[in-house]
């Protein structure tokens, strides 16, 4: 029973978002389906096209409904406004919005998936087109075929086939980029296709760059799909003909078009061009964010001070007019000495108490390698200028809404954690406040301490701090080193294991040497606070994501504790 409390609380509003999403592209692919399937405007198009007009337009309906959906969730202003417009909202509807990546990919394959079945279907009627110029034979459909492609556009008459036989040349392929919709259909697959190639986790995580400049790509992609339909190439017959021309009856006596009062010869139009309609609305939200991004920019940003920290670790603190952030939130950082376009994304270490706001940058690569010389340049007569876009919202700003909060950092996943574990220490240093949450566990999952000096340092302070105040009990902290230690330093371990402080960390807590059993810990802290909603909050590596998500499900009971999972992305 644990599981299916634990399945409502975390994953039911997922999954009903997620069938509604999924119901909603079925329904539009049926629907343009028949429509172009059995709707008598397209009788003489499926004429020359069968099956294959149905399975071109319906996918490019689903196309539509996606290419509106995949800009929304990396419009990260508009996501924090219905942060904020939502707060009345339950938790477990609000965390939809810490999908927001996730969903994005989504879009994305879905169209992938509509672009592939689109783009097969129409290389189809691309064929279908020039091969009804070449037919031979006297049976009626081969009659009816040739009559329709013969067509042209004079004062009499108007096409359906719109590829003119002196196009043929016999070359199919060629056929293609006659067409307005065929040459950028083909630049609209090539750009959809750089841009989900070089999103692949490897590509984003070890080249930033080829990933960010490539994903602009969207700017051709969407400019190209916008004038894709102008030409109006799929056509079907106009209204005013089906009054006075019934093709179920006309379609039997083709060459009798014209010449009987019964059946005139049938006229053709194309739909006037519909994506713009879909996309405008994304399409200028976004447009809006860019905006917002440079006002941002030419803010003034001042650098109060700048710590170098061991183990290539660059502590930047700053401060700017009207800015305030909440715990665990991000912004972009933008360094026009290093580059004028690119913007890399940083989580705030700082408390929303504090009067400055801060990130702590680890040397990884050529922009940040770029970025710390410069503002350690102790030779260079100004500090660099940043701009900062944000502060943006993510799942650790509900922390005080729980009871109890377990707080998992995995590796660099460790960042957010910084900003949430003092603001709870200044919540409780002001006597004027009952903050909600009692207690917090908060583990640490890392292969190496010296690639974190830095949070091992702030976790000494605030113990410290905690101390003074008498709330020792309040953070409960479970450091887990996983791998990186000498031998020498084994060998302190055991000489120092009854001493007082943690030879590896110097904290009261001592570190443990392996991995958590996540089971214990869930059960252990069940027991502990039984009928209590207990925030779960993660930031790291995948794998270890959905083991606590899985705990989480699992541990949940309606008469027990409630673990809402909630995990970092940005």
């Amino acid at each position: 029973m644990g599981g299916f409390t634990g399945l409502i609380i975390n994953d039911l509003p997922k999954y009903l978002f997620l069938l509604l999403y999924f119901a909603l592209n079925g329904f539009i692919f049926y629907d343009k389906y028949i429509y172009y399937d059995q709707d008598i405007q397209f009788f003489y198009t499926r004429k020359l096209l069968g099956s294959a007009l149905a399975l071109a337009r319906a996918p490019a309906g689903c196309l539509n409904l996606n290419l509106l959906l995949v800009l929304l969730p990396v419009c990260r202003n508009l996501l924090s406004y219905f942060r904020q417009a939502c707060n009345c909202c339950p938790r477990r509807v609000r965390r939809i919005l810490d999908k927001n990546i996730k969903f994005h990919r989504i879009c994305a394959y879905m169209i992938v998936l509509n672009t592939l079945i689109h783009y097969f279907a129409h290389c189809f009627n691309v064929e279908f087109y020039g091969s009804a110029h070449l037919v031979k034979g006297d049976d009626l459909e081969t009659k009816l075929k040739r009559i329709l492609s013969d067509l042209m556009d004079t004062k009499e008459t108007t096409y359906l086939n719109p590829i003119p036989i002196g196009k043929l040349d016999n070359f199919s392929v060629g056929m293609v980029f006659y067409l307005t919709g065929g040459w950028t259909g083909v630049i609209i697959t090539t750009c959809l296709f750089l841009m989900v190639t070089s999103s692949v986790e490897f590509i984003r995580r070890s080249y930033f760059e080829v990933f960010w400049f490539t994903h602009h790509l969207f700017i051709v992609f969407y400019g190209f799909l916008v004038v894709h339909g102008f030409s109006k190439q799929v056509r079907g017959q106009t209204a005013e003909s089906l009054k006075v021309h019934d093709p179920n009856v006309c379609s039997k006596i083709p060459e009798q078009w014209g010449k009987v009062p019964e059946c005139p010869i049938p006229q053709f139009s194309g739909s006037p061009p519909g994506t713009w309609k879909w996309v405008v609305v994304p399409l200028t939200l976004y447009i809006a964010e860019r905006i917002i991004r440079i006002i941002r920019y030419h803010q003034n940003v001042n650098i109060l001070k700048v710590v170098q920290h061991p183990s290539r670790v660059v502590e930047i603190q700053m401060r700017k007019k009207g800015f305030h952030a909440e715990v665990g939130q991000y912004v972009f950082l933008k360094c026009e000495q290093i580059s004028k376009l690119e913007w890399h994304p940083f989580t705030l270490t700082s408390a929303p108490e504090e009067n400055y706001f801060s990130c702590h940058i680890r040397i990884a690569g050529d922009w940040t390698t770029a970025l710390s010389k410069l503002v350690t340049d102790a030779n260079a007569s100004e500090k660099p200028v940043l701009g900062v876009d944000g502060p943006f919202g993510t799942a650790s700003e509900d922390v005080f809404s729980y009871d109890v909060a377990i707080c998992v950092g995995s590796g660099i996943g460790v960042t957010p954690f910084a900003s949430l574990l003092k603001s709870v220490w200044y919540k409780n240093l002001n006597e004027e406040l009952t903050p909600k949450l009692k207690k917090v566990y908060f583990f640490w999952i890392c292969p190496e301490i010296n690639a974190f000096e830095w949070f091992a340092d702030m976790l000494a302070h605030l113990e410290s701090q905690l101390a003074d105040i008498g709330r020792r009990d309040l953070i409960e902290y479970h450091i887990y080193l996983t791998r990186g230690w000498s031998t020498k330093q084994a060998k302190a371990i055991f000489v120092h294991d009854d001493a007082g402080q943690d030879v590896i960390t110097g904290l009261d807590q001592k570190t443990f040497y392996g991995r958590p059993n996540w089971d214990d810990v869930f059960k252990t802290t069940a027991t502990k606070h039984p009928g209590k909603d207990i925030g779960v909050f993660f930031c790291g590596v995948a794998a270890l994501s959905q083991i606590l998500h899985k705990m989480s499900n699992k541990h949940s009971s309606l008469s027990g504790a409630r673990f809402h999972y909630n995990k970092e992305n940005f």
